[in-house]
């Protein structure tokens, strides 16, 4: 057969033009190829050109993006052109076939029509980034002139009334259309761009975001292919190997998607609703609202999500078709008979799954954005409503803090959840519905029966998913009980220890496991009921429509039918199990959208207007905080720094002499709320540049006068003037900046500096003279990076009084005409008050000439100020100069006069070495051990980074890319080898079974269609018996998988606490309690809950997709071959998607937590924030925070799109080449369909199989860190003793020997104590002092063996402690520590946890200590209430409730470690007294941090660095003029 254009059939002439040039079919055809041919001809060397300059500048950064007009409609013409081209090809070639010759002008044209129609659109791609309209000229060119030729053709076949019932004619038809369409879209570009014809071509400028080359989300700008398939995503996911995803990477949003620009949209329709409700009580509708705001692209997204739904049933018709067709072909081309052809139908099906998966990414796509966009604005209209709450709010706990952080962390992901869900609502019900008429229509009425199989199971599922919410509630409770008990252990660790009490408090924390345990399990087997449903509905309905439809139906069931509908039961699945799942989101999203509405109503702060309204900052603003680089960045260079933040720095007034008070208070009323005056007929001035204070009793309304004046009061009469401009004369003028320190202290999680600074710009002098006027030097000297150290809830946590004197600072830093200070003093000791007042106050504001109002307790103060303001009951007793008082009302001054004295005694009781002093001993002791730590660690690390330093790939990615396939193991041996080996074998079964019910059908429905009904009802028992028994093993694999997951979470949290609570103290020294804490919490809900689901998914997923591949290939082996690139090219695609999945989800979770400590930071420092006037920077600090948050989610789930897009593809591969195979091969219709159906179910399940992996890796980390702890080293608790060779009642007498004795902490670390050697005679009272550090508490540890002794050894009545076992050790022996340690639960509980006292015993103790009457009082006696920590008792109560417990363990020694160090003088008494009388027949050991609590005691040991230097009784020691005893003495004094 030769090959020739017009073909060379016997007996026509092709090549005779006799009857005119056109009439010649093949002339037209030829015709045709000419606007191709020139298009080809002409953009070829203009994009070798491109090329060729292109990759010599490197890659154009894509600011020079843009689209030209009709961007979008010309790519899905160009779309809709390459699909009728190939539609064209095919019908040509098909065509060709019936002809005697080659007939090349069928096909030919229509070929170079597509290769055309490719290059048009590259080549226009090629233009737009270059940004040079000119060329397009030449597309226009090619439009018109394929536009004529095809017209040519359309009209001869019309003049041969060659109708529309003819497949070529609808093609041509097609081709026209869509030629003229884009010729227009090509006028329109020239219209609108000018740039050709026109004089004056239109000059544009590529859109704003790309401009700013930190913008690096560029989905909103690509072209549709890239938008498609998030192309422009491969740099960022193949880069993500080569080094992790940082903040920097991700740059910043689009203005589109900023918080900003979606806030002010929503605020905009909610203000209309509120305008719209006519009743001022209802509440504007947020549901209206957001759908004003967001409603478009939801609806768009629900459009792409019915295209989607429409063409999955694509899928089981083309299967039908094929199967059908695999018979006979039949070649008459008719429109219809092309649908015929099984390999026309295999790429329209492959086609078909192409844009439906492209339709559904692109509609969750569209959804994602949408509520990310509205997670931001909703999070910032809570901000600016929290700005705004009234205090009074706060204060009565209508508002709780833990309220707002809900609102922020779980309502708003509510809402945004529901919109990622929302489509669903309304595609779910037409796609049920289309899959039922479509049963129908295959199988008749036993489709029915199928179907409503499924409805009847479909509420069930409901049930069971409303059942796993519940529970999953009550197991929430569990865990939060068991945290708080098991963080109480950990507060007390110590103590537990030197009582050998861990063992009981250890089983509290079990019993609770226990009923969380209980919980879980309740929470597995609904899990495992709702997985086993998914999956046995299908089977069930399967079993119950080919079972009847072979009783019923006249008609052999065809493979074509059964397997086409067997397809349509998959598809129905999905949208039935989901349903369950949306409803209940939906019922949450009202309930959020409830307190929502209810938060957005509550009281706002007094409407005066100079609350300069609502505080918009408008897009303007916006641009003037240019961002600053990664918002958690530590700055170094401190100008530029600096900078970002002056712009609202208040400007300092100049003051007018005329001048003479700040603020004054007129005829004053102001409440908290409640309609009763807190604060009546005020009549108040405080004069300008002086020092006004403000004195009273407890409760007598100081700090709420402040408040007042600050207007965070309600004001129900009178008016506060400040600076002679009433409130509401002049909005903004009125009212500066008050530097403002509440009396509870405020920090923000930042760094010391910027506490410090507060936004304010940095000035070196200003700062070092504000930090020596509150004494901060030493402290910041103790922190491990000085004042560059975070502080506050994720940072370090300081003391009160360290807490108070930064707050201070904070004020006397600011440059503000006024100055609040609420109670400084009140956490200070007496010398930091006299210097704070001296240098701070009196010196420093002073010299500036500032108005300062103080509110105090000590009134030594008062010769000092200037103006005074004495409050009783909530209003003014008495306001003047202190001689004004002194002279008027002589009574009040006399009383003053008394509590200075009593002021002043107690100012000689307290000693030099203050609680200053203590908290700073405290904060060194924490570093001091997290030093060593450190030291340990860094040595690790450097190991590791020398090991970083090879940049080749290999090295890093495998560290970063590899399961912890160890950690797996261990997590599987963790459940057990049975719980494991029982789920393996279930799934193989159930999936093999799975296969042969299928096979089993295919078998059916392929035999000898002239059989006898008899023999094809043969059949339907087997089928019975393999789907009962899949419908087991389902039930079976989902019910081990859950409980192999309760299994591991039960054992590694047993042995976790165990190993936690056995190791050594020096353990918990240098682990923070934080990390401990997050193995208990978060840790441990990842492997309870999350990890069972994942792996159930996982190999659920991977079994489907090897058992579908494996039948396939049993079909078809041909499909083997293509399955080698295939399997090449889903590696890479998993293995990049898995390490930037881990590193988007790292970023995701860190920048959450900034965002809501900065809204719980923003509550508690309303009042401060709104005296400083600073909400406009908390605002944008919101902003930022958000938005950084809100990339790292878009890009994660963009990512997520990313690997969908492409596993789907791939599927679609799979399903093509099946099909080619199977149309190739010749094999039976039955297995054919059964391959196909397999073949489709893979599309579903690649990603999942990607997804879930990457989640099981990022879940693993969890076992991983929980594994870590395991491996730490217990207290060796056995000794070398056995418990029966210890007497009962040892030790009788108390005598002990020291001797030689060395101590150090770890084997790391040098000795503490050496060498030390000493002899206490029974019942002899011991004092130990010495310089801090000197190893005093060292000594006492060594007696209970808590520490290392490496040499020498401590003899007790005769037995050398380290011998003995610790728990008999621990419990013979007493101690009180220098912090009291409570722990919540009764009062018993506290004193005897063993329960091996009576209760006289107990009241015994109690009466010894002075709580007798006290606790008498209590409701319940020794079974009142402890709350956590011992809150409900002052620290003086609880020292004595450790006295107590003390004396009730009747041991003959008793240790004191600084026992008296935080107490107050009167319970100090009360101590020394019981330990001279109660405890006079034991020996007592105290440790002294003032040497003034040990000169009666008959022996003295005083340490230096950790040697005995000194030991006699202390009136000889001080006899001796030098010895350091005495100099410790008089130092102290």
């Amino acid at each position: 057969m030769a090959l020739s254009f017009c073909g060379n059939d016997r007996g026509s002439n092709a090549y005779s033009v006799d009857k005119g040039v056109l009439d010649n079919g093949c002339f037209v055809d030829a015709l045709n190829l000419v606007p191709h041919v020139f298009l080809l001809f002409i953009t070829f060397p203009i994009l070798f050109i491109g090329w060729g300059s292109q990759s010599s500048k490197v890659q154009i950064h894509h600011n020079t993006w843009l689209h030209f007009p009709g961007h979008n409609l010309r790519w899905i013409l160009t779309f809709t052109l390459l699909f009728v081209h190939v539609c064209e090809i095919a019908e040509g070639i098909v065509s060709n076939t019936q002809m005697e010759s080659n007939h090349l002008h069928l096909f030919l044209p229509a070929l170079m029509g597509f290769i055309a129609a490719t290059t048009s659109v590259v080549y226009y791609h090629n233009i737009e980034t270059a940004n040079f309209p000119k060329l397009l000229l030449a597309l226009f060119i090619y439009w018109i002139l394929a536009f004529i030729t095809k017209m040519i053709k359309l009209w001869k076949f019309a003049e041969a009334s060659l109708g529309v019932q003819y497949l070529r004619f609808c093609i041509t038809a097609l081709l026209v259309v869509l030629y003229g369409l884009l010729m227009a879209v090509e006028i329109n570009v020239i219209r609108v761009r000018k740039y050709v014809f026109f004089a004056n071509p239109q000059r544009v400028k590529p859109p704003e975001d790309l401009q700013d080359l930190g913008v690096r989300f560029l989905q909103p700008f690509v072209n549709l292919l890239s938008k498609a398939t998030y192309w422009w995503m491969n740099p960022l996911i193949i880069g993500a190997h080569k080094r992790p995803i940082e903040l920097k990477k991700i740059g910043k949003l689009p203005i589109a998607m900023r918080a900003l620009t979606n806030y002010i949209r929503l605020k905009d329709s909610y203000e209309e609703q509120r305008q719209k409700t006519e009743d001022p009580e209802k509440s504007p509708s947020i549901w209206k609202s957001m759908y004003q705001a967001f409603g478009g692209p939801i609806l768009l997204s629900s459009t792409f999500r019915y295209m989607a739904d429409l063409l999955g049933f694509a899928g089981p018709l083309c299967i039908s078709g094929i199967t059908a067709n695999m018979t006979f072909g039949v070649f008459f081309m008719s429109s219809t008979e092309l649908l015929q052809n099984t390999s026309v139908l295999a790429v329209l099906l492959f086609l078909a799954l192409v844009l439906q998966r492209t339709f559904l990414q692109a509609s969750y796509y569209v959804t994602i954005e949408t509520g990310i966009n509205l997670r931001g604005a909703l999070l910032a209209m809570i901000y600016n409503k929290i700005l705004r709450l009234s205090t009074s709010n706060m204060s009565m706990g209508e508002m709780t803090l833990g309220q707002i952080n809900n609102l922020v962390a779980i309502e708003t992901n509510q809402l945004m959840w529901f919109l990622f869900l929302c489509p669903n609502l309304w595609a779910m019900p037409v796609q049920i519905i289309m899959g039922v008429i479509l049963l129908y229509y295959l199988l008749g009425d036993s489709a029915l029966i199928g179907a409503g199989v499924i409805l009847l199971l479909a509420p069930v599922q409901y049930l069971i998913a409303t059942k796993l919410a519940d529970t999953q509630k009550s197991t929430l409770d569990y865990s939060t009980d068991r945290l708080k008990k098991t963080t109480e252990i950990l507060k007390g660790i110590k103590l537990l220890k030197l009582y050998a009490w861990e063992n009981i408090f250890c089983d509290r924390v079990e019993e609770t496991r226990g009923k969380e345990l209980t919980s879980l399990k309740t929470f597995a087997l609904y899990t495992s009921m709702s997985i086993f449903m998914n999956a046995a509905i299908p089977i069930a309905a399967v079993l119950a429509t080919f079972v009847t439809h072979a009783y019923i139906e006249e008609v052999r069931l065809s493979p074509a039918k059964a397997f086409a509908s067997l397809a349509l039961f998959h598809i129905l699945v999905t949208p039935l199990f989901l349903l369950s799942t949306v409803v209940r989101f939906a019922v949450k999203a009202l309930v959020s959208v409830q307190k929502l509405s209810e938060f957005l109503q509550s009281d706002e702060i007094g409407d005066d207007s100079w609350r300069n309204g609502e505080m918009y900052m408008s897009l303007e603003v916006g641009k003037k905080y240019k961002y600053h680089g990664d918002v958690s960045t530590k700055a170094i260079n401190r100008k530029g720094r600096y900078r970002m933040d002056n712009y609202e720095q208040p400007m300092r007034r100049q003051l007018r002499p005329t001048e003479t008070e700040d603020v004054a208070v007129n005829d004053g009323f102001f409440t908290w709320g409640s309609n009763l005056s807190t604060l009546t007929d005020i009549n108040i001035r405080i004069p300008t540049g002086q020092l006004t204070m403000i004195v009273g009793q407890v409760g007598c309304g100081k700090s709420s006068l402040l408040l007042a004046m600050l207007g965070e009061m309600q004001t129900i009469s009178g008016k506060v003037y400040w600076s002679n401009v009433a409130f509401g004369a002049f909005p903004l003028k009125n009212r500066y900046s008050v530097a403002y320190a509440a009396q509870k202290s405020w920090l923000l999680n930042a760094t010391v500096e910027e506490n410090i600074t507060f936004g304010s710009p940095f000035n070196k002098q200003r700062y070092k003279a504000v930090i020596d006027a509150c004494s901060l030097q030493p402290d910041i000297d103790l922190l491990p990076f000085g004042d560059q150290t975070e502080i506050g809830e994720r940072g370090i946590n300081l003391s009160g009084g360290q807490r108070q004197r930064i707050c201070v600072a904070r004020a006397l830093y600011q440059n503000t005409n006024i100055v609040f200070l609420d109670d400084p003093f009140s956490a200070l000791d007496i010398h930091l008050s006299d210097h704070l007042m001296q240098e701070g106050i009196l010196k420093f504001l002073q010299d500036d000439k500032r108005t300062l109002v103080l509110v105090t307790h000590k009134l030594q103060y008062l010769i000092h100020a200037d103006w005074i303001i004495a409050m009783k009951d909530g209003s003014v007793l008495r306001e003047g100069t202190l001689k004004d008082i002194q002279t008027h009302d002589v009574e009040l001054y006399e009383h003053w006069k008394t509590l200075m004295n009593r002021q002043d005694q107690e100012l000689e009781k307290t000693e030099m070495e203050s609680q200053t002093t203590l908290e700073r001993k405290t904060l060194r002791r924490a570093f001091y051990s997290r030093e060593a730590k450190n030291q340990i660690d860094d040595e690790d690390e450097e190991e590791e980074v020398e090991e970083d330093d090879d940049d080749n790939m290999s090295t890093t990615t495998s560290r970063r890319s590899k399961i912890q396939w160890k950690m797996c193991c261990r997590y599987l041996s963790s459940g057990g080898f049975l719980m494991v080996f029982l789920m393996v074998s279930s799934k193989l079964a159930k999936h093999s079974v799975m296969v042969a019910i299928d096979y089993w059908l295919a078998a059916w429905t392929s035999s000898n269609p002239f059989l006898g009904v008899l023999q094809h009802l043969s059949y339907v028992p087997v089928f019975i018996i393999l789907c009962g028994a899949a419908i087991a093993l389902c039930l079976i694999t989902s019910l081990t998988v859950e409980f192999l997951g309760v299994a591991a979470a039960t054992n590694l949290h047993h042995n976790l606490l165990n190993k936690i609570i056995h190791a050594p103290i020096r353990f918990f020294d240098v682990t923070p309690l934080g990390q401990i804490l997050n193995r208990f919490s978060a840790d441990t809900n990842i492997i309870d809950q999350h990890i069972p689901p994942t792996l159930e998914s996982l190999t659920r997923s991977t079994l489907l997709c090897l058992s579908a591949i494996g039948v396939i290939a049993f079909v078809t082996p041909a499909f083997l071959i293509a399955l080698v690139p295939l399997a090449v090219a889903f590696y890479f695609i998993q293995k990049y998607f898995r390490v930037a999945s881990k590193d988007l989800q790292d970023l995701d979770d860190s920048t959450q937590l900034p965002l809501l400590c900065h809204f719980s930071e923003t509550a508690e420092g309303l009042t401060t924030i709104r005296a400083f006037r600073h909400e406009a920077r908390f605002k944008q600090r919101m902003l930022e925070l958000t938005d950084t948050n809100n990339t790292a989610y878009l890009f994660l789930s963009a990512a997520n799109r990313w690997l969908e897009v492409r596993t789907d593809y791939l599927g679609a591969v799979i399903v093509l080449t099946a099909a080619v195979a199977a149309i190739w091969s010749t094999s039976q219709s039955g297995l054919v369909g059964l391959g196909l159906t397999y073949a489709l179910t893979v599309t579903n399940y690649l990603n999942w199989v990607v997804r879930n992996l990457a989640d099981l890796e990022v879940q693993m980390a969890a076992v991983k860190k929980v594994n870590s702890f395991l491996s730490t080293e217990s207290e060796n608790y056995e000794g070398s003793m056995d418990v029966s060779q210890v007497p009962e009642d040892w030790p009788q007498h108390g005598e002990i020997k020291i001797h030689d004795l060395c101590v150090r902490y770890d084997t790391m670390l040098k000795p503490v104590l050496k060498h030390v050697n000493a002899h206490i005679n029974p019942g002899q009272k011991v004092g130990i002092c010495g310089r801090t550090g000197s190893g005093k508490s060292s000594l006492s540890l060594a007696f209970f063996n808590m520490v290392d002794v490496f040499e020498g050894k401590i003899v007790i009545d005769g037995i050398d402690i380290c011998k003995l076992p610790l728990q008999t050790l621990r419990s013979r022996l007493s101690i009180i520590l220098q912090d009291p340690v409570l722990f919540s639960g009764s009062i018993r509980l506290n004193l005897d946890p063993e329960r091996t006292c009576t209760d006289d015993r107990l009241w015994e103790a109690l009466e010894i200590a002075q709580l007798k009457n006290m606790v008498k009082a209590l409701p319940g006696g020794l079974d009142a209430v402890v709350t956590e920590g011992g809150e409900n008792f002052s620290v003086g109560q609880r020292q004595l409730f450790c006295l107590a417990r003390a004396f009730v363990r009747k041991s003959s020694i008793l240790i004191m470690d600084e026992a008296t160090a935080s107490i107050d003088m009167a319970t100090e008494n009360i101590l020394q007294k019981v330990v001279m009388t109660a405890f006079a027949d034991r020996t007592v050991v105290t440790i002294a941090h003032l040497v003034s609590s040990i000169l009666e005691a008959e022996q003295v040991l005083v340490f230096s660095s950790g040697t005995l230097v000194e030991c006699d009784s202390a009136p000889n020691l001080l006899a001796q003029e030098n010895s350091l005893f005495s100099i410790l003495v008089r130092t102290h004094k």
